[in-house]
Order: structure tokens, then sequence, then C-alpha cells
């Protein structure tokens, strides 16, 4: 999903190079609080995290084929923070006994200076968004729920646009190739969530863009 993004994952920090296990949902604007609540029982964390994130959507057109995607996201909560530059592959479509979609994640921290490189590297901007929300963790687990905006004027984070009337829920492991007991330990974290909130296995090739 190009618009609205395939993720909001916040920048945390993350493995160089692993596969990303994920379930996706939404949950309503009125139903936030108790989605909260719920998550605050079942994670390692009762205080959440919060995060205020920039994201910049770049593309990369070859002769065929698909373009390169690169996601390019620093945050506003952390100004100072280095910047991080994400590379999702396509999911795998493999075994389809697996509860959680799986695809190919890289993630490297980057200087300040990344949007200017990827558009001397002939990259050119998508869209941008912001996100803020909260992250909760569960073991391995970690589970980031976020408010997408659109930016409406290029490069003012200050002026956005509410996408919709409800909140991305997303639930993510970040795992070596063939660890896909994770899918099994997700889906059960899933189920007591419902019925606040239903994750699901989404292809984001099969949304529209």
């Amino acid at each position: 999903m190009e618009a609205p993004p395939v993720t909001s994952m916040p920048v945390t920090g993350g493995a160089v190079n692993m596969m990303e296990y994920l379930l996706q949902g939404s949950v309503l604007d009125q139903a936030l609080e108790s989605l909260l609540h719920r998550l605050r029982g079942l994670s390692d964390n009762m205080d959440p995290e919060t995060f205020t994130d920039h994201e910049l959507v770049y593309l990369l057109k070859g002769q065929q084929g698909n373009p390169f995607i690169l996601r390019a996201r620093r945050s506003l909560s952390h100004p100072t923070s280095p910047w991080h530059l994400r590379y999702l592959g396509q999911p795998e479509v493999g075994d389809k006994s697996r509860h959680a979609l799986v695809r190919n994640c890289v993630d490297v921290a980057a200087s300040h200076s990344l949007p200017e490189f990827l558009n001397e590297m002939g990259f050119r901007m998508d869209h941008e968004f912001t996100a803020n929300g909260h992250i909760f963790r569960k073991g391995v687990m970690k589970i980031v729920v976020s408010k997408l905006s659109r930016i409406l004027v290029p490069g003012n984070t200050e002026n956005t646009e509410r996408l919709s009337l409800s909140y991305l829920v997303e639930l993510s492991v970040l795992a070596p190739a063939g660890q896909d007991t994770v899918s099994e330990d997700m889906r059960s974290f899933a189920e007591q969530l419902k019925p606040l909130v239903h994750l699901e296995k989404i292809d984001p090739s099969k949304q529209r863009h």
C-alpha cells in the first residue's frame, strides 16, 4: 500500500538484514483507549513508548518492471537522532499456512543528508507522511498503534491532514530467515486483541496504490 504507506514502523533502530513477520489491522478513533488499555495489560511495558515520525517514500524507475522503493524516516520527537533508510522486499509466497506476512527487511541508520543522497542517486520522492502513536513490546514482538497524516505542503510537517478516522495497528517481529514459529506466537497474541482489532495477513501488492 503506497498511499497510505505499507507500514508505519517508527525509527527505533533495527537489524541490518532480517525477515519481517507482519500482521496489520485498524481501530476507529473512538476505540483507541480501549485498545491501549488492553495492550497495557498484555505487553511487557505498561507505559508505551511514544513517537512522531516523518517518512519520505522514494522511487527509482527502471527500464521495466516495478520501481525500486526506499523509505527514509526521521524522528520529529528527537531531531538529532539519525535518519533511517528502509527497504521492504516483496512478500514471500511460499508456505500458505504461515499466519503472518513475511518479507525481507533491510534497515540502516543514515546521516541527515539522506534525502539529498537519494536525489543524487536518481530517486524521486513519491509521497511523504507523518506517523505518531505508541509502541508496545511483548518478548520479540512489537505492537505499533499509529495515526497517519498526509503532508499538504511538501516538507512542512506542521501542515498535515489525517488520512482516516482510524489508527493503524501493526504487530511485527524481525527475525532471521526460517523462524516461522514466531508467526504462531503472533497469531496467539492477535487473538487476545479481538474483538477490539482484527489483525490480518495483508499482502500490500494486492492493495490499491
